[in-house]
């Protein structure tokens, strides 16, 4: 067993016990919920070797399918699909700076369509009041577009000088578009009579590489890492009637 497969097992894990929950006496739930979110993302690529990065910001946005399907004691079990819109990428530090003051200036804008398949345990209100959320689950991806940004001299006078003299990455296109990884993450979600409002927070592990990794390759590793935070609106489209709800 690798050491990246590890946090895909305990995704799993996870899931594989909620279904567990469901199998129990527990209150019955068959309620669907839908809606949309959107946020900001704080995204670095893990290189092997080292690039020097600052965190690079990208908008993220997508719809949410939620079946809730039991309330076993007080956590309220679900399953949530979503597909997303996400601008990864990574943006370089680059200290060096010539006599004259110039300096090179790097970022990469990677463009993701992904699903995030969650396990959700949820406490609180169902109706009408306040809950708190944890969630965990794997995550697939693709990356459709990328686009690269450079400012600055950008000649060898200042290449050169790279942390690691790394410079494998220019116009290095991403090898290996498609992704996964594991995302979790907690937030609140607020039930008001005009549907519910979302605030949560994630982070993504890529366990994938965007290049190729053999011995003969520039990078043995490079796999996108992002902290998130998100809102949301979602609606009740089907409701179990004739049960009590706190």
């Amino acid at each position: 067993m690798t050491h990246n497969k590890l946090p895909l097992l305990l995704s799993l894990l996870f899931i594989f016990t909620c279904a567990r929950v469901h199998a129990q006496v527990g209150e019955h739930r068959n309620d669907l919920i839908v809606g949309a979110s959107g946020g900001y993302l704080l995204n670095k690529v893990s290189f092997n070797p080292t690039i020097k990065q600052s965190m690079k910001g990208g908008e993220t946005f997508g719809i949410t399918l939620r079946y809730t399907c039991e309330k076993y004691l007080s956590a309220i079990c679900s399953i949530q699909g979503e597909v997303n819109y996400a601008n990864m990428g990574w943006k370089e530090l680059i200290e060096y700076t010539r006599e004259d003051g110039m300096a090179d200036t790097y970022a990469r804008d990677m463009y993701y369509v992904q699903v995030p398949v969650f396990a959700r345990l949820a406490w609180g209100r169902e109706l009408r009041g306040a809950q708190f959320f944890f969630q965990i689950g794997p995550q697939v991806g693709y990356c459709f577009n990328e686009v690269e940004h450079r400012g600055g001299p950008w000649d060898e006078t200042t290449l050169p000088y790279r942390p690691n003299r790394v410079t494998q990455q220019y116009d290095l296109g991403v090898q290996r578009k498609f992704e996964y990884g594991l995302t979790g993450g907690a937030g609140v979600e607020l039930s008001t009579a005009i549907g519910r409002f979302s605030l949560e927070g994630r982070y993504y592990y890529g366990l994938s590489d965007m290049f190729d990794n053999g011995k003969k390759d520039p990078f043995g590793r490079s796999a996108n890492g992002a902290i998130i935070v998100k809102a949301g609106y979602l609606f009740d489209l089907i409701r179990t009637k004739g049960i009590e709800r706190k």
